[in-house]
This record gives C-alpha cells, structure tokens and sequence, in this order.
C-alpha cells in the first residue's frame, strides 16, 4: 500500500531555508516494503500502515467482473486533487513544491516519461496547511485522527497528505476496494522529502506520489505474489520475484517469463530507474474507478 518502504513527501527544499533531514538509504515500503522495510515489519509487534493481502489480487479481479456489470468505464479521468500539507510550525512543503509534484503526476500519467498515456490526469482542487507536530513525524500512527479530521470529498476525490515518515517508509495509501468500509481513510500519505528537488536521496524526483497513488487508482506492486498467479492481476506487466532494489542494468527473477518490469512505477527501483506504466495497468486503473470510485466523467 505503500511505495518502498513508502512513507515521506515533503519537498525539502533548501531555498526555503528549511534544516535538510539525516541522508536516508531506504528501499520502498508497499503499503510498500523493500527488503529493509518487510524485515522491520516483521518484528513482533511492529506497526505500520494496512497493506493488503497477496489474496486481495484475485478477490479483487473476481470483484471487477461483478461490479463493472452494465457499468461504463470511463475513457479519461480527471481526479479533483486536494493536498494537505502538515508541518510542525518549521519544516513545510512550498506551493512551488506542491506545484511540482502536480506537474509530475500528471506528464507521468500521460506517458511523458515513457509507458502509455493511462488517461488519468489530475487537477489541483486546493492546498491547505494543518499545524500538528504528532500529524507530521508520525503520520502512520495518527492515521484515524489526522484523516477523520482532515479529510473532505468522496470517493472521486485524492486527499493528498505531505508529511514525514520514518526512514523505513516514503508513503501508503488506501486502495480503491476499501473504500466503503472506511471512506474516512482513504487518500494518500507521502513524505515531504520524495517531492521533486526534495532531500530524499534516490527518491526525490516526484516518483512517490506517483507510486502511491498508483495504488489509490487501484493497482498492486508488479511483484505482488512473486512468480505465482495471479502476480499482480495484469496481464503485460511480467511476474517478479520480488521488489527490485536500486537501479539495475537488467533483473530476470521468474523463469520462462519476461524480464521483470523493474522500469514500472508499481516496483521499487529509485527514481532514476523508473518510467512507465503499462496498457493493461492503464485499463485497470479505468475499471478499479467505475467499480468502486463511480466514475462519472467519461
């Protein structure tokens, strides 16, 4: 549900003056883990934000032939964008960060950087600002509050929340199917630091919120289920081993498939390494939105 060890979106920027944090080498979490981040996890009594389960693929493509019965999938989405930044009083993201961010979204979501265009483009509805030291250092802990508080619109709406997370996470996110059961909850927590110019080492080209919001409009890690199926529920994007770190020449984990997608947006590679979303993760976004965010601009 997170990106890498997801956690962190706040755009450090120096020009605002602001202190840089502590170099992080951290992989990305999923809702998303990178292997530093899933051995955290797996500390008895550990804490961290829901992810789903390497089931919840095939319910949810069960779900899809249901659910998109005599419903029209739309053929372009436009998803009001509203962003909350928190701050504790001294560290803040600026508005030309926020800028930014939105401009990556949506050149990334128009296969601007390579991949296809999905049709998904995003538009910025506001920018609020919420003073709460406890909201930004620990975001996944004050998650019920923070977003009971804080959160406006319906399912079609992206509440995008910038705080800072640990340097096992740069960001979760909620998933489309779990909307009904906590509609309250969904949205998108990144860290301030994997804004584009941010102070994230590796991830500060805007490719977090890309990530994470992946997961928003529905799709799972490329490597989700490892070699076996369903993998991640998409017919182009090949099986995988397990999430890719860094930014290799070539990764190949699965025999008698294809190279892994290590260039997707849905794996963990640095920013650097990543490019691309896929036709068929394209397609899904569309039906995950008429399925359970009701799409009504077609």
């Amino acid at each position: 549900m997170a990106r890498r060890a997801s956690a962190v979106s706040l755009a450090c920027l120096l020009a605002a003056g602001l202190v840089p944090p502590l170099r992080l080498d951290v992989a990305r979490v999923s809702g998303c883990l990178p292997a530093a981040a899933r051995l955290a996890r797996a500390v008895p009594g550990a804490t961290g934000p829901r992810s789903p389960r390497p089931e919840d693929v095939a319910k949810v493509m069960g779900e899809l032939k249901s659910r998109l019965r005599g419903v029209a999938v739309p053929v372009r989405i436009t998803v009001p964008t509203r962003v909350i930044l928190l701050t504790d009083g001294r560290r803040r993201v600026s508005d030309q960060a926020v800028r930014a961010q939105l401009d990556v979204l949506n050149t990334a979501y128009s296969g601007g950087y390579g991949g296809v265009d999905t049709g998904v483009r995003f538009k910025l509805e506001s920018v609020s600002v919420k003073e709460n030291a406890s909201w930004f250092t620990d975001p996944v802990g004050a998650e019920k509050a923070m977003k009971t508080r804080l959160h406006q619109g319906g399912a079609q709406t992206l509440n995008l929340y910038i705080a800072q997370l640990s340097e096992l996470m740069l960001g979760f996110a909620a998933y489309p199917y779990w909307y009904a059961g906590a509609p309250a909850l969904d949205g998108v927590v990144i860290d301030w630091r994997t804004l584009p110019g941010g102070a994230m080492t590796n991830y500060n080209k805007g490719f977090t919120g890309v990530h994470e919001i992946g997961h928003w409009l529905g799709l799972f890690h490329t490597f989700e289920n490892g070699c076996d199926v369903p993998g991640d529920g998409i017919a182009d994007t090949a099986p995988e081993g397990g999430a890719t770190e860094g930014c290799p020449e070539s990764k190949d984990t699965c025999p008698g498939a294809a190279s892994d997608p290590m260039h997707n947006y849905m794996d963990y590679t640095h920013d650097r390494c990543m490019s691309e979303f896929s036709q068929g993760q394209a397609e899904r976004m569309h039906e995950m939105w008429a399925a359970y965010r009701r799409a009504t601009d077609v």
